[in-house]
């Protein structure tokens, strides 16, 4: 009996890559060393949340392309579901925070105009062929996945010509912001945001309902599937209801911290800057880099810049957490076809480009945007979508499985 019990529970021990778990934690201390000694200690605690943010995308593999490919697709709405509850919850988190006058905090909340429209409508074609968002890129190159790492790499060269070209963009038409926490204070924005994802709760459902008779809720559920608590925890798939609650507290974490909103593409804005300044071009020239925040983060190290030390930890975590679950580069195990890396490549610089142009991804400009309670996040929303339809449509010609 006693031999079974411990065989029983050998079996069951979950296998751990050590190798890569000790990688990331020697580069979450070194890191965290050096921002430490660069800058202030929030900076540390923002590469904190960073790394908590990695680690909740990655084990609740909270894709949003994948959710709105799914409702296209197959008529299923779970993952779309579980993106309303996530804005929601931020939502009723982060408006009161904004709304309650502290100085020093700053919404996502941008103009309304023809960049907005075509940069998100191109992001979303890139989110399909990309094959990923802005989170979902940084979680799954942090877990190892090759063809994620050249959309990165072309997510950073589209946005740097994003960023060359933005001005000109900008004096096309266009009307100023409309932040709704100005114009019908606290109770009324969280309002008429509950009602405009109540709307599109509806759709949803009704488009499943359609499909299939019936809705799945396998977003609601809150006790893992297989496993208890504590494994599914550290190492299995979790509930979508417990990386929701991870992500909207990380974002309004990120806020009381650090003054503003949860954002991803900046940062590789500034990095592509950064190489390219390296190479001997003069960014300076280009009128995007001579803006107050633009110039002030192509002086500083990266190691002082927010979006960039919580990338960091973004990586780290991910990486941590693949690594618990042994399955660190398990998405690069199937070969490759040359038309994949292509649509990697394609997809990357309409991520990079379609996210200047857009004032943001999927968390800054919609994520953020609708947590700020900015009208520019709803318009975002409805065009990266409409793109994300032409890049569904276009998958299969790169050997893209929808």
């Amino acid at each position: 009996m006693t031999q079974s019990s411990s065989v029983m529970t050998a079996a069951e021990r979950p296998v751990v890559d050590t190798f890569v778990v000790g990688v990331a934690l020697v580069g979450m201390l070194v890191l965290g060393g050096l921002i430490w000694l660069e800058t202030a200690p929030f900076l540390v605690a923002l590469f904190a949340v960073g790394i908590v943010l990695g680690v909740a995308l990655y084990h609740g593999a909270f894709g949003f392309t994948a959710g709105w490919r799914n409702l296209v697709t197959t008529k299923r709405g779970a993952g779309m579901r579980a993106q309303l509850m996530l804005f929601a919850l931020a939502s009723l988190i982060m408006i009161p925070l904004l709304g309650s006058g502290q100085p020093g905090m700053t919404g996502a909340v941008a103009p309304i105009g023809v960049s907005l429209v075509v940069g998100s409508f191109m992001f979303g074609i890139g989110m399909q062929l990309g094959g990923g968002c802005g989170s979902g890129t940084l979680f799954t190159v942090g877990a190892g996945n090759i063809r994620m790492m050249v959309t990165l790499l072309f997510f950073i060269v589209g946005a740097v010509l994003g960023s060359i070209h933005l001005p000109w963009w900008l004096d096309l038409p266009g009307f100023d912001p409309v932040n709704l926490i100005t114009l019908m204070g606290v109770p009324g924005a969280i309002a008429v945001q509950w009602l405009g994802l109540g709307l599109v709760l509806l759709w949803v459902n009704r488009v499943e309902r359609r499909a299939h008779g019936s809705v799945e809720h396998g977003e609601l559920r809150v006790m893992p599937v297989d496993g208890g608590v504590w494994r599914t925890l550290l190492t299995g798939r979790w509930p979508f209801v417990w990386a929701i609650v991870v992500l909207a507290l990380g974002n309004a974490a990120t806020l009381a911290i650090g003054g503003a909103p949860w954002g991803i593409t900046f940062a590789f804005n500034l990095w592509g800057a950064k190489a390219l300044q390296a190479l001997g071009v003069d960014m300076s020239q280009f009128e995007f880099w001579t803006w107050d925040y633009p110039a002030m983060a192509l002086s500083d190290s990266v190691l002082v810049n927010i979006t960039s030390v919580m990338n960091f930890g973004l990586l780290l975590g991910a990486m941590w957490a693949a690594g618990m679950a042994n399955k660190f580069n398990a998405a690069s195990n199937q070969p490759l076809v040359a038309r994949q890396f292509i649509a990697a490549i394609v997809g990357g610089l309409l991520l990079g480009y379609g996210a200047r142009l857009g004032f943001g991804c999927n968390i800054g400009a919609l994520f953020s945007g609708l947590a700020s309670g900015s009208l520019h996040a709803w318009v975002w929303f409805a065009c990266a979508f409409a793109g994300s339809l032409i890049g569904i449509r276009l998958r299969p010609f790169f050997r893209l499985a929808n």
